[in-house]
């Protein structure tokens, strides 16, 4: 689609953006908590990556270019407006209710449902309290999926600083959740 797209093709683009607008959203929504700004980010990123298609390594993951697009615009926009992220938990997401949950008998337990819940809300919280140096890390990796090299080739750190920051990011969590009363 890239080499399209280079060619001249506005489909090509268009089925770009399709494809990846929604873990780009995603992922600045969660960083900048605000969805306007997440969708006008989002935009701004696209464009710029339009711009910029020239500079596409095709031995490269797109995913991994668009999100060091979209890392480096919320950044700014961040230095511009001083934003903070977002929860893991979107607002407005519900369990399914005790119906589904009785058709279902993999469904967990209300016990379960609950305790669940509990942790969401107390990771959601930890996660927001994080040194902002861990947090953009810890979010890429735990709740995007990227590898570790992803995650150097969209912040521009070194594998060893990722390692480390993901490294104490996943500890300061562990602490915080341990005095909120969850076992480690």
């Amino acid at each position: 689609m890239v080499e399209q797209t280079l060619k001249g093709s506005e489909e090509a683009f268009r089925q770009l953006v399709l494809k990846y607008q929604t873990p780009v959203y995603r992922l600045l929504l969660r960083v900048l908590r605000d969805p306007t700004a997440a969708e006008d980010i989002a935009q701004e990123t696209f464009l710029k990556a339009y711009r910029a298609l020239k500079s596409f390594q095709p031995e490269r993951k797109f995913l991994s270019w668009i999100f060091k697009i979209a890392h480096n615009t919320a950044i700014d926009s961040m230095r511009r407006k001083r934003l903070d992220t977002v929860a893991l938990e979107t607002p407005g997401e519900e369990l399914p209710g005790p119906i589904a949950r009785l058709e279902d008998p993999t469904a967990p337990s209300p016990d379960g449902v609950v305790q669940g819940r509990d942790l969401a809300r107390d990771l959601t919280a930890a996660v927001e309290c994080l040194d902002p140096l861990y947090r953009e890390l810890v979010l890429l990796r735990f709740q995007e999926g990227l590898a570790y090299q992803e995650i150097v080739e969209v912040t521009g750190l070194p594998m060893g600083t990722v390692k480390t920051r993901l490294h104490r990011g996943r500890k300061q969590l562990a602490d915080m959740l341990a005095q909120s009363g969850w076992d480690r």
